[in-house]
């Protein structure tokens, strides 16, 4: 259990994306909605453009005072996010999560999404392979 792919994890998914013109308000209805922390940002030609969490809500427009009914997500997405692919194991993920200190990942086939994973997705044998490497290298 502890080698799975993260194609494995994301093969039913329909991840939840929004242009990066799209409002913060309609960002927050539809994670709500579709109870989900993170909404992929696309261009146009439907490449990964950033993402936006819950974090970003609290911490880049309520924390700010800003106006979620007239923000875009572009303002205030994470551009750029770390990604992998789907052939890429679950222990990856959650290191890349663990060290980066985010808890969602897109994943990307080439440039195209094919899905998402947050800490969540991922059982107690993988999150404890991570907490034994973590320990092991704290006492080094």
């Amino acid at each position: 259990m502890t080698n799975r792919k993260l194609g494995e994890i994301i093969k039913r998914q329909n991840p939840v994306t929004l242009p990066a013109t799209a409002t913060v308000q309609e960002a927050c209805r539809l994670m709500r909605d579709k109870r989900v922390g993170a909404i992929l940002v696309t261009e146009s030609d439907g490449r990964l453009a950033g993402l936006f969490t819950g974090r970003d809500a609290v911490g880049r427009v309520v924390a700010e005072a800003l106006d979620a009914a007239t923000t875009t997500l572009g303002a205030v997405m994470t551009v750029q996010p770390d990604t992998l692919k789907p052939h890429a194991h679950a222990i990856d993920a959650l290191r890349m999560m663990s060290d980066g200190g985010y808890r969602h990942l897109p994943i990307l086939d080439g440039n195209k999404i094919v899905g998402i994973v947050s800490h969540g997705d991922f059982t107690g044998l993988e999150r404890a392979r991570l907490d034994e490497e973590t320990g092991f290298w704290e006492i080094l």
